[in-house]
């Protein structure tokens, strides 16, 4: 019955320090201070932390005092405060019902969506050969668990490929887009014989996927999105970039921007615009860095406007590990921010390490 009390959160012994510190002013002041009117709130607070049988108990234990008290003098106002007591106990009793059936609701919901988000953005390896590879994903929504931004990774006969993207949109549209564009990636990055063809299978199955779930945006309905593939024992990386923020290489303390020698559209538009996809070499050598992100993380805004300095903080942050490189950026946002997320995130830092170090 009292378990929840055993727990760390000092919130939770509110009740019954209310209760204590009402009992002790009662006893301490004279009779025609009656304190004892304040302890209906007792059972009423904790209808809000306790469980129905914790909130009944101290109900019992507030009104049992009450009740000898108006017995013995004969005192008609403690039966009146006696019987709110009881009244308030009842309701705060049924209140906590209510709200433990929602809580397991709300971890039911919660679970679900957990189960989705490891179902759409898998687990990515740490490391791949001689890549080391972390992930970072942040919702906007302080209770959002998945959103329009996606990340995945396969490691392919043609070395390791990754895709990062941004799905145009916010809620569940935006989810089911993404679900669509990764389930492709999956299928289709083991078969493509290029970066190309791989964006091809993608807008491919962004459109057939706007046919089969029409939308009144479906003429904005678009995905930007970066593709990678990092052959086994090169020296350098293919990137393809489909109108999506360039990736960061960071090499021997510079950072630059991976800007594409002639931009491709993004998912879903290269009809509309009558343009291919193309494909950048860049060298990628021992203890390189390669950060792929979405815009969330360069437009995350402090509360003047201003947006995160992105490349000059990766030059000082990127001598750690890409698991500890994407956990201080993590932090370096939420300070920018002051604690608030303008957009999702989404990231993915490979470091290439020596052959000898797998």
């Amino acid at each position: 019955m009292w378990s929840n009390l055993r727990r760390r959160d000092p919130v939770l012994l509110s009740p019954a320090v209310l209760t204590a510190v009402i009992g002790v002013l009662a006893v301490l002041t004279p009779q025609d201070v009656p304190f004892t009117r304040l302890l209906p709130a007792a059972p009423a607070l904790a209808a809000s932390v306790w469980s129905v049988r914790a909130t009944l108990t101290l109900g019992v234990i507030c009104l049992l005092p009450v009740i000898g008290y108006a017995l013995a003098f004969s005192d008609m106002s403690a039966l009146y405060t006696a019987g709110a007591i009881g009244a308030v106990s009842l309701a705060a009793a049924y209140a906590s019902h209510l709200r433990l059936q929602r809580e397991h609701t709300l971890a039911q919901v919660r679970a679900v969506a957990d189960a989705t988000q490891e179902v759409l953005l898998r687990p990515v390896p740490q490391r791949i050969r001689n890549l080391e590879i972390a992930t970072l994903y942040l919702a906007a929504a302080p209770q959002a668990r998945i959103g329009g931004d996606f990340y995945a990774a396969a490691d392919t006969p043609h070395g390791l490929r990754l895709v990062l993207g941004d799905v145009r949109g916010k809620g569940l549209p935006a989810v089911g887009v993404s679900a669509a564009l990764l389930g492709s990636f999956h299928e289709a990055a083991y078969d493509a014989p290029d970066l190309a063809h791989l964006a091809e299978r993608l807008e491919t199955t962004m459109a057939r996927y706007t046919a089969a779930v029409p939308a009144q945006d479906d003429c904005e309905r678009f995905a930007t999105a970066v593709i990678v593939e990092i052959p086994p024992a090169a020296d350098h990386a293919r990137v393809l970039s489909c109108g999506h923020p360039p990736a960061l290489l960071v090499h021997g303390g510079r950072t630059r921007a991976v800007e594409p020698a002639v931009p491709s559209p993004p998912v879903n538009l290269a009809a509309l615009l009558g343009s291919g996809y193309h494909v950048d070499r860049v060298p990628l050598a021992v203890g390189d860095l390669l950060l792929l992100y979405t815009d969330g993380v360069s437009e995350t805004r402090d509360p003047d406007g201003a947006f995160f300095p992105l490349a000059a903080w990766t030059r000082q942050a990127a001598t750690t590990s890409p698991a500890g490189f994407l956990e201080l950026l993590h932090q370096a946002l939420l300070r920018h921010g002051h604690g608030s997320l303008n957009d999702d995130i989404a990231c993915v830092a490979i470091r290439k390490t020596s052959a000898k170090a797998q």
